[in-house]
């Protein structure tokens, strides 16, 4: 379900909008309307959505319109044309008190610069927003301090903006909007002004509250590896207009123009692909409570592989047994595969980077399991299959 709707919409500054929207839709640039008409374009024909429990980061170089397209979903910004929906309702038609309701009970809005109240303690800048909301005094008390802990700042509620980091303040603006308990996070360039260090410390915190929260976070951001990180998918934009929508991987392997290839040529590709996206599926697999040893080293043989996974009735993965060991319990007239499997195999979860692989996969003479967090069996990882992997989407 769509948390968040964009449809076909535009930011044009300036007394004649209209004239530059045919404009733009005749293939005029951004450049040649501001010299030709003085007219800024800040959002050009946008169209995406966001679907709820999703991170979606709006990235792009600065001047691209990622702030402007952010503070036009909640109208701090006025759209020139188009329309946004939140939960199917309307947000460009709202009057001016059911937009305020709707910002109060829908969408809470971290910024960049904190926007913290000097003169106001920790725990009354996080009550602000429920203060305006005009909930029950006591359990906003209850709510902020709860919002508070879980950002890490429990027992710094007495304390002042200015007696604080600047982690620490962004750990403040985020509490405040986590206090509203909206549905929606809408975060614009949050961890920008951050040193790098705090700041990597601040995307690993969001990463562990989304776990929790399953919030809907549109984040804004000019940092690659920072989107790579935080994004279950990207939004792409250059000059007002958006370029290209997709996962992190389809950024990287699937550039959608030359744009797209050059924003992204310097990034590590290891960093994002996943063991899932390097894996092969295999039917190869010998089930525990039907196959014997010559029913496996028979699977063996076809597959031309010298070790085989087996796996439970509904493909947990119970253990691996390898061509020698089959063949001796064939020896032995043995049919029982449990006298030699192997238990104490090393797995891996479908999301694991790619770039963790390489050490675990060097110290095991058989393939990599990848099994979900129930212990199913997804797929299997060679060393072959995963430097073709990468090689095939050119990392070097």
């Amino acid at each position: 379900m769509s948390k968040i709707k964009v449809e076909n919409l535009y930011k044009i500054f300036g007394p004649q909008p209209d004239r530059v929207i045919r404009m733009l839709e005749d293939g005029a640039s951004k450049d040649e309307i501001m010299e030709k008409t003085k007219h800024g374009v800040g959002v050009n024909n946008a169209s995406f959505e966001v679907e709820e429990g999703e991170i979606v980061v709006v990235m792009g170089l600065s001047g691209s319109g990622k702030s402007t397209l952010v503070r036009c979903i909640n109208r701090l910004i006025e759209p020139t044309h188009g329309k946004v929906f939140i939960d199917d309702q309307e947000v460009t038609s709202l009057s001016r008190e059911e937009l305020r309701k709707m910002r109060l009970t829908k969408m809470g809005m971290v910024f960049q610069n904190f926007a913290l109240f000097p003169h106001r303690t920790v725990l009354n800048n996080t009550l602000y927003g429920l203060e305006i909301k005009g909930e029950d005094l006591e359990q906003s008390r209850e709510a902020a301090l709860k919002a508070l802990d879980l950002v890490g700042l429990g027992g710094w509620e007495n304390s002042y903006p200015t007696q604080l980091s600047g982690g620490m303040q962004q750990r403040v603006g985020l509490a405040r909007a986590l206090a509203l308990d909206a549905d929606i996070l809408l975060m614009d360039e949050a961890f920008s002004a951050l040193d790098p260090l705090i700041r990597r410390d601040m995307q690993d915190e969001l990463i562990n509250l989304q776990e929790k929260m399953k919030k809907t976070i549109l984040f804004i951001s000019h940092d690659l590896d920072e989107a790579l990180k935080l994004g279950d998918r990207i939004v792409l934009m250059k000059d007002g207009e958006i370029v290209q929508v997709g996962t992190p991987e389809d950024i990287l392997t699937d550039p959608a123009n030359d744009y797209v290839r050059r924003f992204v040529e310097d990034v590590d590709i290891t960093k994002v692909l996943t063991a899932e996206s390097v894996m092969k599926r295999t039917e190869a697999v010998a089930y525990l409570k039907t196959d014997g040893p010559r029913a496996a080293l028979r699977k063996m043989q076809k597959n031309n592989i010298s070790s085989l996974f087996i796996v439970n009735e509904d493909r947990r993965l119970a253990g691996v047994i390898s061509a020698e060991e089959c063949a001796l319990l064939v020896e032995r007239g043995s049919k029982d595969l449990t006298d030699v499997i192997c238990t104490d195999i090393k797995t891996v979860l479908p999301d694991t980077p790619a770039q963790d692989l390489f050490n675990i996969i060097q110290d095991i003479n058989y393939p990599l399991a990848v099994v979900d967090e129930a212990n199913h069996l997804k797929g299997v990882i060679v060393r072959g299959s995963l430097i073709g992997a990468l090689a095939e989407r050119g990392d070097s």
